[in-house]
């Protein structure tokens, strides 16, 4: 297949969800507290599907496993998941598993390395990321203690800030925070506090204490990073993060830029303005909040008009 593979989001709702998923791609969200979208997906929580073209309709994990020509890849399951996050309230403070911790307690669920992409935030808004305990048990004692001020960590933030957010961070998105993350496909997650919030029938939110301490990372200090940018005709490519799970890079394209073959299938997300794909004799519109694979072997193509996507591979 040498053709764009566009892809359906699925929405989900949250407690601390809202409509800006609405308000700036022009999504279909299904109510006024629609926390996620998940873009790019073959989890069997939120499946993807493909729109147009020969597999139209066809989930996003059945087309891996029923064509893996297009993906050519090691993992038995699509390893990465796209979503977009609409934090209309603080999100719960939570930590992932890694791999192995996964695989022995969430049934082989895969563990959760994470990246974010601020792409809207209202002035004034934090982060989560990281603690200040010295040790485990200082962790485990304030934890107890409820003494949330001093242990946890905030970083102000601004859109087009970048965060990686390995396996074992304590962390959370606050209020008034639109995010683009790219993460293993994994829906593992460890709840440490959730700011003693009722859920709509009236139910404390459950926590998941033992098995977070368990894998929070010890020492863990914010420190921010430097990255790559580079400028090729109508393309500035900026690398924020490579290693085993991802590769994930901001592209802002400008008139005409031509690309050249991918190695890897990709994963293209469009977070601001629109514009064409183009590849041999045929022309594939780009708006904002679009999402769509490119299969290996896609060959050499050029992206044209004014936008920003984030990419993505494994």
């Amino acid at each position: 297949m040498n053709q764009p593979i566009f892809l359906q989001p699925v929405y989900q709702e949250r407690i601390w969800g809202g409509t800006k998923l609405r308000d700036l791609f022009g999504y279909p969200i299904p109510s006024d507290s629609t926390g996620e979208c998940w873009a790019i997906s073959a989890h069997q929580n939120g499946q993807s599907t493909v729109k147009g073209g020969p597999y139209e309709g066809m989930e996003l994990g059945q087309l891996w496993s029923s064509h893996p020509e297009l993906f050519r890849s090691a993992s038995p399951v699509f390893p990465l998941l796209i979503k977009l996050l609409d934090a209309s309230d603080d999100l719960s403070v939570q930590v992932h598993p890694d791999d192995e911790y996964a695989g022995k307690h969430e049934n082989g669920e895969l563990g959760k390395t994470e990246c974010w992409y601020i792409v809207d935030a209202e002035p004034g808004a934090v982060i989560i990321y990281g603690h200040e305990a010295a040790t485990r048990e200082e962790l485990e004692q304030r934890i107890e203690q409820g003494e949330w001020d001093q242990l946890l960590t905030k970083v102000p933030v601004k859109p087009g800030d970048f965060f990686y957010v390995p396996s074992g961070t304590i962390h959370a998105l606050g209020k008034g925070i639109v995010v683009l993350e790219t993460q293993q496909s994994s829906d593992t997650t460890y709840r440490v506090y959730d700011y003693d919030r009722r859920d709509k029938d009236g139910n404390l939110r459950e926590l998941h204490l033992a098995k977070a301490i368990d894998v929070t990372t010890i020492p863990q200090a914010y420190e921010p990073a430097a990255y790559n940018t580079s400028k090729l005709d109508g393309l500035t490519a900026t690398r924020f993060v490579s290693n085993s799970f991802f590769t994930v890079e901001k592209w802002e394209v400008s008139g005409t830029a031509p690309v050249p073959a991918n190695e890897n299938y990709v994963l293209i997300s469009i977070i601001e303005g629109e514009g064409s794909l183009l590849h041999r004799e045929n022309h594939y519109k780009l708006n904002k909040g679009d999402h769509l694979i490119l299969p290996v072997q896609f060959g050499p193509y050029q992206l044209q008009g004014e936008l920003q996507a984030i990419i993505s591979h494994e």
